[in-house]
């Protein structure tokens, strides 16, 4: 059972690390960005902060999904997926979904070409925005529930 507590300790800290970060992204940098930039040269000044991030999300959303499915799997917690008691775990498996999705296949193929050669660079920031803000409240609601819910809540 070591290898479960210390799946979970690298769970832990690779969410905290993830998530806080699209947080910081979210709440800091974004409108940091949004205040010092006029409109269409918002989306350039948040690819050159942001590009720094990303390579430390991929790792962190790796390690979070690769500890999950090994605690998962060890503790042979499969049957949970058929209890709508665990809601959180599925949205634990969803969050992590779209982000890996986002991070290893839709940014790098579609979106970074996109985004440097977008004619409405104002407009795609908006929306960039707004989809950091729902993405980091499912978040907020997924890692509350996971943890009222792993405590028996």
């Amino acid at each position: 059972m070591d290898d479960i507590i210390l799946a979970r300790a690298v769970h832990v800290l690779a969410v905290l690390v993830w998530i806080g970060g699209v947080a910081f992204v979210t709440l800091v940098v974004m409108p940091s960005v949004r205040a010092a930039n006029p409109p269409a040269e918002r989306l350039a000044a948040f690819h050159r902060l942001e590009g720094r991030f990303a390579a430390q999300a991929r790792i962190w959303v790796l390690l979070a999904g690769l500890s999950g499915f090994w605690m998962i799997y060890r503790a042979q917690m499969w049957d949970r997926f058929f209890d709508l008691r665990f809601w959180w775990m599925h949205a634990m498996v969803g969050l992590w979904a779209v982000f890996a999705a986002m991070l290893f296949v839709i940014e790098p193929l579609f979106l970074h070409r996109r985004m440097m050669t977008s004619v409405k660079p104002a407009a795609d920031f908006a929306r960039m925005e707004a989809l950091h803000r729902i993405l980091l409240g499912i978040a907020a609601v997924t890692v509350l529930g996971a943890v009222a819910g792993s405590h028996g809540f």
